[in-house]
C-alpha cells in the first residue's frame, strides 16, 4: 500500500507521505539556527504526519470525509514521548490547530497510553518508508534549556513546521505558486551603495546635515559590533531612519545576517517608511506588512485555489513568512507573532533568525508590557543570533539594575548623545495658564494669536474634532484636521497638503491627534500639546522647528483641557505623573537623563501584575493563556470600509466576489477606519455587512474630518 500526505492535485498526482516527510524535514534542517539544534528540527519534519500512516485516514484522503473528521498531529506528539522529544511533541502536536498547553498535550498523548498497537504499528510503517532506525530519532542529550528558553525553542519549532508544512504542501498543489516565492538574498553591498548615493545627494553644508552625518558615520564605524543589543539615541530630526538603516546594512554585512526588518509602532507610519525605502532600494526590495482584516489563516483549498498577480504576488507571499531582505511592520504583528500560538500568526516568527531587528520609537511599547517583552527579546537573541536595535528619541531605561530584570548590555551607537541634544535644543516648552484647565474656545484664542501656523495635537479623536470645530470660524488661516477618523488615502492627502501649505509659508492651523508624533516630519514654527505622557511630549515638540531654520527657537505650548478624557486610565495617570515631574521646572524637558529618571519610576509605579504573569506562563508552557495576556492594543477595532465617491471603484471590483483575496482586503484596507465595537453597536443604522464579512460606513463621510459620528475618547 502506498500511503500519501495528501490528495490528488490538478495533474491527478497524490503526494506521498514518505516524500512529504523527508521534504519537510529537509526544510527544517536549513530552519535550524545552528548545529547544535539540527537533530531536533530534522525529527520534527520527520514525524510530524506520521499519523497520516492510519488506514483510517488513508480512506478519509481517498475516500473524502469531513475536514478534520480523522486527527493525527496527536500520534505524532504520543510517538514523540517515546523518543524523548518532548519539545517537537508541542510543535507537532499544535501543528494545525495552535501551540497546546502543557495540560492539553499531555492528555492527547495520554489518549495513547492503551494503544500502544496501533503506535507500533504506525511507527513502524513510518520507519520502514523512510529508512531509518528509531534510535536515531531518540533524542541523545537534553537540550539544556529551562524555563522560557525552552518555550521559546517550542515557539521556533512551531514556526519553523508551519511553515515548512505548507511550504511543501503548496508544493504539491500549486507549483507555479511555490516557485513564486523568490526571494532575493540581502545584498548589503548593493543596498549599501543606493543609501550613500541617496545621502550624497543631501546637502552636506547645512549644519543640521552635517550633524547627520557625524552621527550616521559614527553608528557605521560601531557596525563590526557581535551580534547583540544596540542603542540609537538621537532628538528627533536627526535622520535615525537613514542612520539606523545604514548600521543594520553594514552590520549584517559584518555578521552575516539575512534580513532587516524594521518595526514602528503605528500603521500611520508605515507606508511613510516603507515608501522612503522604496525610493532608495528599488520596489523589489521592500516588503510592508501590517495588520489587515483577516488573520491569514490557510488550508490546503486555499493553497490549491491561489492565482498569480507578479511581483505584487510575490511579496504577498513572503507576507506570510517574511522571507524577504527588507521588512517593515508594525509592532503589534511582530510583538503579537512572537508570543501568539496561532499557525498563521507564528508562521514568520522563525524568519527572524539571524536578522537585524530596528524598533523605531520603541518608548511606545506599554509599559506593563516591558518585563515580559524584553525577556522574549533575550531569549530570542539567545537562540537566533539575532540583533536587536532600539531607536528612539527618547530612550527608555531597558538595562539591567537592581529590582528590574532587563538586559545586561546594550551598545550604544551614538556618541556623547547629550551634547548632541543640547546641540539640537531647538524649542522652548511654555506652560498654558500654568497648567489650569481650559476651555476649548480659550484655547482657541490663544492658538489665533500665534504669528505663525500651529500644529495642535489632542489625546483624543473627540477633543481634536471638537477643536476643529471650534476654529472653523477662525479667519485668516487655513484650517486642516488629522485623525483615524479619516481613512488613509484621505489623511495621506491632507498630509501632503499640509506640507504644500507650510512650503508655501501659508499661516495654517492644524488640529490633529497623536498619529502625527512618529513618522510624519511636520515643521512647525508653533506646537500646542494637551498634557501627556513624557515620551508623548518630545515627539510632539520634534515637529516643531524640525529643520532649526527659525531665527529663534520654536514655542511648545503645553495646556491641559477642562475636558479631561483620555484614551484610557493609565494614560492619563502617566501624562498627570509626568506633568508632576517637569512642572515648573520645564528646562528638565531639554535634559538627556530626565527621560531616563522619568522612565525608571514609571515602570514601578505602572507595575502591572497580570502582564508579569506572563513569564510565569511562559514558563509553565500555558501558551493560551500568554497569547490572550499579550496585547499591546487592549480595546480591539474592526475596520469599516467607507463607501464614498473615492472608494467606489474598489467597492465594486470585490463585491461580487464570492471571496475575497488578501489583495482585494488590502486594496479596502485603503478607505477603512478602525472603529471599537461600542461605535458598531452605536451605528448600527449606518452599517451594513456584506457577504463576503467585511462592514460597510454608508453614513456621512466629511471631507474635512472623516467619518461621522460621536468616536468616544479613542487615541489616534
Amino acid at each position: 500500500m502506498e500511503y500519501i500526505a495528501h490528495s490528488s492535485n490538478e495533474e491527478g498526482k497524490e503526494h506521498p507521505l514518505a516524500e512529504h516527510l523527508t521534504c519537510v524535514a529537509k526544510i527544517m534542517e536549513k530552519f535550524s539556527p545552528n548545529e547544535y539544534f539540527l537533530q531536533v528540527f530534522r525529527v520534527t519534519g520527520l514525524v510530524h504526519d506520521i499519523g497520516k500512516y492510519k488506514n483510517e485516514f488513508q480512506r478519509y484522503l481517498k475516500e473524502g470525509g469531513l475536514r478534520g473528521s480523522v486527527p493525527h498531529a496527536s500520534i505524532g506528539a504520543a510517538y514523540c514521548k517515546i523518543l524523548k522529544q518532548q519539545e517537537a511533541a508541542f510543535a507537532i502536536d499544535g501543528h494545525h490547530k495552535g501551540i497546546p498547553d502543557l495540560a492539553e498535550l499531555q492528555t492527547d498523548i495520554a489518549s495513547y497510553k492503551n494503544r500502544e498497537k496501533e503506535l507500533k504499528e504506525i511507527s513502524e510503517r513510518f520507519l520502514s518508508e523512510i529508512s531509518i532506525e528509531e534510535s536515531e530519532l531518540i533524542l541523545k542529550n537534553s537540550l539544556g534549556l529551562e524555563g522560557t528558553k525552552r518555550e521559546f525553542i517550542i515557539r521556533y519549532l512551531f514556526s519553523a513546521l508551519t511553515d515548512a508544512d505548507w511550504i511543501d504542501t503548496e508544493k504539491h498543489f500549486n507549483r507555479i505558486k511555490a516557485e513564486s516565492r523568490i526571494c532575493k538574498p540581502l545584498d548589503t553591498s548593493y543596498l549599501i551603495g543606493k543609501i550613500e548615493k541617496e545621502i550624497d545627494q543631501k546637502d552636506k553644508k547645512s549644519p543640521i546635515n552635517k550633524l547627520r552625518n557625524e552621527v550616521r558615520e559614527y553608528a557605521v564605524s560601531k557596525a563590526g559590533g557581535s551580534v547583540g543589543f544596540y542603542s540609537m539615541n538621537l532628538p528627533t530630526g536627526l535622520g535615525k531612519t537613514l542612520a539606523s538603516v545604514s548600521w543594520a546594512l553594514h552590520h549584517a554585512r559584518q555578521n552575516n545576517l539575512r534580513r532587516i526588518i524594521i518595526v514602528l509602532p503605528f500603521i500611520s507610519i508605515i507606508d511613510q517608511t516603507a515608501s522612503d525605502l522604496k525610493k532608495i532600494f528599488g520596489e523589489e526590495w521592500v516588503l510592508e506588512h501590517h495588520s489587515s482584516y483577516t488573520d491569514n489563516k490557510e488550508s490546503d483549498d486555499d493553497i490549491k485555489n491561489e492565482t498569480v498577480q507578479g511581483i505584487d504576488y510575490t511579496k504577498r507571499l513572503a507576507a506570510e513568512n517574511w522571507d524577504f531582505p527588507v521588512i517593515v511592520t508594525t509592532s503589534v504583528q511582530f510583538f503579537e507573532s512572537l508570543f501568539s500560538n496561532k499557525p498563521s500568526k507564528c508562521r514568520k516568527l522563525h524568519n527572524i533568525a539571524q536578522s537585524v531587528v530596528i524598533f523605531d520609537e520603541v518608548q511606545t511599547l506599554p509599559k506593563k508590557l516591558v518585563i515580559p517583552t524584553l525577556t522574549m527579546l533575550k531569549d530570542v537573541q539567545g537562540v537566533m543570533n539575532t540583533s536587536f536595535l532600539f531607536c528612539t528619541a527618547t530612550q527608555p531605561a531597558f538595562e539591567k539594575r537592581e529590582g528590574f530584570e532587563g538586559i545586561d548590555s546594550i551598545e550604544p551607537l551614538v556618541r556623547n548623545p547629550k551634547s548632541i541634544f543640547e546641540k539640537c535644543r531647538r524649542v522652548e516648552y511654555i506652560p498654558v495658564n500654568e497648567y489650569k484647565p481650559v476651555k476649548m474656545d480659550e484655547l482657541a484664542e490663544l492658538v489665533s494669536k500665534q504669528d505663525s501656523s500651529c500644529l495642535c495635537i489632542f489625546n483624543t479623536k473627540a477633543k481634536a474634532f471638537s477643536f476643529f470645530e471650534v476654529i472653523r470660524s477662525l479667519l485668516g488661516y487655513r484650517k486642516f484636521h488629522l485623525s483615524t477618523r479619516m481613512y488613509p488615502v484621505h489623511r495621506k492627502r491632507v498630509i501632503g497638503q499640509i506640507r504644500e501649505a507650510l512650503a508655501g509659508n501659508e499661516n495654517i492651523i492644524v488640529a490633529s491627534t497623536q498619529l502625527i508624533e512618529a513618522g510624519v516630519d511636520f515643521d512647525f514654527p508653533c506646537v500646542f500639546r494637551e498634557i501627556a505622557p513624557l515620551e508623548s511630549i518630545i515627539q510632539s515638540a520634534g515637529r516643531c522647528n524640525r529643520n532649526n531654520k527659525l531665527p529663534h527657537k520654536g514655542n511648545v505650548y503645553l495646556f491641559t483641557l477642562e475636558d479631561s478624557a483620555a484614551p484610557d486610565k493609565q494614560y492619563r495617570s502617566l501624562a498627570e505623573f509626568a506633568n508632576n515631574m517637569y512642572a515648573n521646572r520645564e528646562d528638565l524637558l531639554h535634559e538627556h537623563d530626565f527621560f531616563t529618571q522619568y522612565y525608571q519610576k514609571a515602570l514601578r509605579l505602572f507595575f502591572d501584575e497580570d502582564r508579569e504573569r506572563i513569564n510565569e506562563s511562559r514558563s509553565q508552557y500555558k501558551f493560551h493563556a500568554v497569547a490572550d495576556c499579550y496585547r499591546l492594543i487592549d480595546n480591539k477595532t474592526i475596520p469599516v470600509f467607507v463607501l464614498c465617491d473615492e472608494s467606489k471603484l474598489v467597492f465594486d471590483s470585490v463585491i461580487h466576489k464570492p471571496v475575497l483575496s488578501r489583495e482585494d482586503f488590502r486594496e479596502m484596507q485603503q478607505y477603512s477606519v478602525q472603529v471599537y465595537e461600542n461605535f458598531l453597536k452605536e451605528h448600527i443604522g449606518k452599517l451594513g455587512k456584506e457577504p463576503q464579512g467585511f462592514w460597510v460606513w454608508h453614513g456621512e463621510y466629511n471631507e474635512e474630518t472623516g467619518i461621522t459620528g460621536e468616536m468616544q475618547n479613542y487615541v489616534i
